[in-house]
């Protein structure tokens, strides 16, 4: 067995002594032999400090990692311990929140009837904050799109219009939702079998990478697909309202 000091540990890694130090204050790898003064670390050591490395490299939490030690260390499931759950089950969305006091929600929005809060509560774009009756705060979970319906409200677009338009979106969102999710599923299991699990090593970092590829790219197709069906039906609804102006004014040049 090879033996190392902190520092040829750390450098064999390619991590930091700062580092080793505190993985070891967290339990992730065990305390080094005591030689009098010198601690010395073996081969143990290097491999969990290179395993570190790499789930770290692959976006893992100190958390995750933790549990991932203590689950193999248990003889527990292997996905659970790469963290696969958490990856799968983390949100794909990433919008800003902001916690404010509930007269200032009513002012935001124009109203505070309790029927249109809950459509929005529903929704997923505010939650009441505490078991106050009524709430005395409020977390808007999406500011942009709070913010996108003030704009609106200032103009002259009533609220339930707006609610309205949501829960048409939501619906539609859904759909497009399945359609992407069902397509990773199949892309995964291709050539396997629905449910399977991947072992570690390569099946492990594959699996891994295409799930962190997946949430990327449907972002991206899904926002610029959006935005390309937008210009299109902008246009086709612009001409059929266009020539239904034209018509009205034909009449009313003909009478």
């Amino acid at each position: 067995m090879t033996e190392y000091r902190i520092d040829d540990l750390a450098r064999a890694a390619g991590t930091t002594t700062r580092n080793v130090r505190g993985y070891q204050d967290r339990g992730l790898i065990p305390p080094p032999v005591r030689r009098g003064r010198i601690a010395i670390y073996g081969d143990e050591h290097l491999t969990k400090l290179r395993v570190i490395n790499d789930l770290l490299a692959r976006g893992f939490t100190m958390t995750h990692i933790g549990d991932f030690f203590k689950r193999v260390q248990t003889g527990g499931d292997i996905a659970e311990s790469l963290g696969l759950r958490e990856v799968v089950s983390a949100p794909w969305s990433q919008t800003a929140t902001a916690t404010v006091s509930a007269d200032e929600l009513y002012e935001r929005l124009n109203t505070s009837d309790p029927k249109l809060l809950d459509e929005l509560r529903g929704f997923g774009l505010i939650e009441p904050v505490g078991t106050d009756v009524p709430p005395a705060q409020y977390e808007i979970k999406d500011v942009e799109t709070i913010e996108a319906y003030q704009r609106l409200l200032k103009i002259g677009v009533p609220l339930p219009y707006l609610l309205g338009m949501q829960a048409q979106l939501d619906e539609d969102m859904s759909l497009a939702a399945t359609t992407l999710v069902t397509a990773g599923r199949r892309a995964i299991t291709e050539g396997r079998f629905d449910g399977w699990i991947p072992e570690e090593g390569a099946e492990s970092d594959w699996a891994s990478k295409f799930l962190a590829e997946l949430r990327s790219t449907g972002r991206v197709a899904a926002h610029n697909t959006l935005y390309r069906a937008l210009d299109r039906e902008l246009a086709r609804q612009l001409d059929d309202y266009l020539s239904i102006a034209r018509s009205r004014r034909e009449s009313r040049g003909a009478e």
